[in-house]
């Protein structure tokens, strides 16, 4: 027997497991991996005046049921034919702020979210703590 005629074998098994053990690693912190850009953004030019007396817009509602637009109160059920006649108030394109009671039921603060957003407002937001 020659030195010719022997076959040299390569042995991948240490290889497939380093690379299962990677991937397995890879797969275990992947979902926790988060990626946030920072981004600045440019100064916009200033607002003309004759607005001023529009304003944004925030909607609290307490444990009753009772519903508050700056001072004004407003009962659950005729809040959106209210709000209606408040509508020109207050800008479409600013953000709408629902402050609501943590003890409501999520059916009746999704009434009044829905309600604002069938009036044409286009940023409402649920406001916590």
């Amino acid at each position: 027997m020659s030195f010719l005629d022997e076959k040299p074998e390569l042995n991948i098994t240490p290889l497939v497991d380093i690379m299962l053990v990677l991937l397995a690693i890879l797969m275990v912190t992947a979902p926790s991996i988060t990626y946030e850009e920072k981004i600045n953004l440019p100064q916009g030019s200033q607002k003309s005046s004759s607005n001023a007396n529009i304003k944004s817009l925030i909607i609290s509602i307490n444990a009753q049921k009772e519903i508050f637009i700056d001072k004004n109160k407003f009962n659950f059920v005729s809040f959106a034919d209210n709000l209606s006649l408040m509508k020109s108030k207050f800008k479409l394109d600013e953000p709408v702020f629902i402050r609501a009671d943590k003890n409501l039921k999520y059916d009746d603060v999704m009434f009044v979210l829905r309600s604002v957003k069938n009036l044409g407002f286009s940023k409402v937001a649920l406001q916590t703590e």
